[in-house]
């Protein structure tokens, strides 16, 4: 018998755990049975996603920021690289924040389901709030202040610090290339090896998904048994969807306007990437294709296709990045959490920095998205909200990713002349 995929199983657990919720709401002793026997399995499931967070963080900063290997002499093509993959990501990021702040899905949800959710999960949103409230009152540079820890082993003991974390793994990761190569080698086989076990880890945790989504639906369902929450949830992936679609549209609009090609040129040249992204969700598996389809049929030199790819595929995550946006925002309008101009600030200053070390496998960005969560002082039991529905939307932000490492790719070979 073939075997099902993974995503597959998925939405049969979420299926499956959407009825069996809503049939067991029906009764009192099966809203008590899902509470101690089915809705422990999902919270340790996001237990595990928030346990994996700070070492999958340092763990693929480190080594993407030290594959870079000479920081003193960068070539025009590293230095542009950076630059340009660290701009579409904060636009990418801009976008997601914008969308949802105009289309605002998480406020679809009545006030009466509102406080079901707040109910199930109160003593988590209000420990946020009270952070978020604290965030507020702080003097103008205490991010400043905050962005650099006085402790390391202090700060990897918290999600919430995590931009101290990312401060770290940079500087860190600076530090390996600054040092002779043969006195780097060890730290860097070791971070290596270790950033692959964590990616094990993560798929590990990732087979767990389809009962654990089972878990996280069917008490969703019977704590919060109202339609207008799936309805928003939908909204919420019709958000996402959209600000995706505008990404897209911005890449073929900067090709068309910097490299003068045809924008049908760019989208044939890259579609077999972008199936295959689709059907992956995993920019390092589709990496060989893109490589491929950028130096075939989008004519790029292969060497500035071999530099700027392979780093795309590590930090350059854009749909990952519209993602985190819309969804820490939309769990944040769910629970009826006011995020102000600072806050909002913050999501894109972390989400921009948090998808450096995003890996490039399935489902890694909602690993990330407890980063954004944590730092927005947003509830991460929102998580569930979002997970039933979050591998179609990692297929469709893979694709975004995917085209945009060949977006750039083609922008340095025409700043280069390397752009046939």
């Amino acid at each position: 018998m073939k075997k099902i995929p993974l995503h597959w199983k998925i939405i049969i657990g979420m299926i499956i755990g959407v009825f069996f919720g809503l049939i067991c709401s029906q009764f009192t002793f099966g809203k008590v049975f899902i509470e101690n026997y089915i809705k422990p399995f999902g919270i340790i499931f996001i237990n595990s996603l928030k346990l994996i967070a700070i070492p999958l963080i340092l763990a693929s900063l480190i080594k993407g920021i030290s594959d870079i290997k000479d920081i003193s002499k960068l070539s025009k093509m590293g230095g542009r690289t950076i630059m340009l993959y660290l701009v579409t990501t904060f636009f990418a990021v801009s976008i997601g924040l914008t969308v949802v702040n105009i289309i605002k899905p998480g406020e679809s949800i009545s006030s009466e389901t509102r406080v079901e959710l707040l109910n199930a999960y109160g003593d988590d949103a209000t420990s946020k709030r009270k952070i978020a409230n604290k965030q507020i009152n702080s003097k103008p540079l205490q991010p400043l202040i905050d962005l650099i820890p006085e402790n390391i082993f202090m700060a990897t003991t918290k999600n919430s610090n995590m931009l101290q974390v990312i401060f770290f793994a940079i500087f860190f990761g600076i530090g390996l290339i600054l040092i002779p190569e043969n006195k780097s080698k060890p730290v860097k086989e070791f971070i290596d090896s270790l950033n692959s076990v964590i990616l094990k880890l993560i798929d590990l945790i990732m087979y767990t998904a389809p009962f654990c989504v089972f878990a996280l639906l069917s008490s969703l369902v019977a704590e919060a048994p109202s339609w207008n929450l799936f309805q928003a949830l939908g909204l919420y992936g019709i958000t996402l969807i959209l600000g995706l679609f505008i990404m897209i549209f911005i890449y073929i609009f900067f090709v068309k306007l910097y490299t003068k090609k045809d924008p049908l040129f760019f989208i044939k040249g890259i579609a077999p990437a972008q199936l295959l992204a689709f059907s992956t969700s995993s920019s390092a598996a589709t990496l060989p294709v893109t490589l491929e389809c950028v130096e075939n049929n989008l004519e790029v030199d292969d060497e500035v296709a071999s530099f700027v790819l392979p780093i795309g595929a590590t930090v350059n995550m854009d749909g990952t990045s519209v993602y985190q946006a819309v969804a820490a925002v939309f769990i944040a309008q769910a629970f009826g959490i006011d995020l102000t101009l600072t806050d909002q600030l913050g999501i894109i200053i972390t989400a921009t920095l948090a998808s450096i070390g995003t890996a490039a496998v399935p489902s890694a960005g909602i690993v990330m998205l407890v980063i954004v969560l944590a730092q927005a002082g947003i509830p991460e039991a929102g998580l569930a909200l979002i997970f039933a529905i979050d591998r179609p939307l990692d297929m469709c932000r893979t694709v975004v990713n995917v085209t945009g490492d060949a977006t750039v790719s083609m922008a340095i070979a025409k700043s280069l002349g390397k752009l046939k």
